[in-house]
């Protein structure tokens, strides 16, 4: 299997300003000090080796959205704005003549988690199927996506996708077989619940597990969280807040900090912990030190425990 991001913060997507960019290109300049480069290969060459990420990347501004490839079909978790790029990737790959199938698996139906279907062109192909997977019911899941598509939110109706779209409820902790992976629902605490997922298919497991606020308050919560990330290869989780933030200012926002990431991924053996979900108004540089500071803690409390500690990014692909 494999990870691939398409939209990776929360809440609502976000864009550098163009101070924000001018200050990156500032800085870059001021790495480079005056050298000269004999071409375009030397450039790329400054830049891979001797800026920091936040200087010659970004973690991106899409809301919610990743890919799990390793399946028989397309299979999607969450659908944020980010979906509009996997939809244009898919456009390109496939064109409008080649029909394909497409799970997605809602960890619940925010806003920012359903903004991106309306944007994603297969919805509107006749011969494609769309199967929408959730732990809520399918009334609460089809009253949100029909909502999104009326008037006056969207000109164009639900009911005239041209897409074969079905609506499937899942019951939380029980396992399905479903296009070649093994899918396991859990519930979380969060305002109008959220649902994350446990995929498994040879020997290999990931976890997406985002719009959660563990307080890790109840023995038997954070033990049955702990179990559901058991070895796992993989936990992408809903690390938003920073744990000052989240103690300061931030409790019971439905979200939960990078620390206590690190703390239910070293309970549970698992092998790699990528936060995601990141704060709309952190910047690329605040979500690097807090990448920092967390890969430090990770270090320091797992003693002999390997834990990989990143930061998802839009675009970015985990191998799994």
């Amino acid at each position: 299997m494999q990870a691939h991001f398409w939209g990776t913060r929360g809440s609502l997507p976000v864009g550098a300003d163009g101070a924000e960019i001018r200050q990156k290109i500032r800085q870059a300049l001021i790495k480079a000090n005056g050298r000269r480069f004999d071409g375009a290969a030397a450039v790329e060459r400054f830049i891979d080796s001797e800026l920091e990420f936040p200087l010659r990347y970004s973690y991106g501004g899409n809301s919610s959205c990743m890919e799990v490839v390793g399946g028989d079909h397309y299979t999607v978790c969450d659908m944020g704005s980010g979906l509009r790029c996997l939809g244009q990737e898919v456009m390109r790959k496939h064109g409008s003549e080649q029909r394909q199938t497409y799970n997605f698996f809602m960890s619940h139906v925010h806003w920012d988690h359903i903004m991106g279907f309306p944007f994603f062109p297969p919805a509107y192909m006749p011969g494609n199927t769309i199967r929408i997977y959730g732990g809520h019911s399918v009334a609460v899941l089809e009253e949100a996506f029909r909502r999104q598509h009326a008037a006056p939110c969207f000109p164009v109706q639900w009911d005239h996708l041209g897409a074969t779209i079905e609506l499937v409820h899942l019951d939380a902790d029980r396992w399905y077989d479903i296009a070649g992976l093994r899918v396991k629902a859990k519930l979380q605490p969060h305002p109008g619940e959220s649902y994350g997922y446990r995929f498994e298919q040879s020997g290999k497991a990931l976890v997406y597990s985002t719009d959660a606020e563990h307080k890790l308050q109840s023995d038997s919560d954070t033990e049955g969280m702990v179990e559901f990330y058991r070895d796992a290869d993989l936990v992408v989780f809903d690390a938003m807040y920073s744990l000052s933030e989240m103690i300061n200012a931030k409790v019971d926002w439905g979200h939960s900090s990078n620390i206590v990431g690190v703390d239910l991924c070293l309970r549970a053996r698992a092998k790699h912990y990528c936060m995601f979900h990141h704060e709309p108004a952190h910047n690329d540089e605040t979500i690097q030190n807090i990448l920092s500071e967390t890969q430090r803690y990770a270090e320091i409390v797992g003693e002999n425990q390997a834990l990989r500690v990143s930061a998802a990014y839009d675009g970015l692909v985990i191998d799994v």
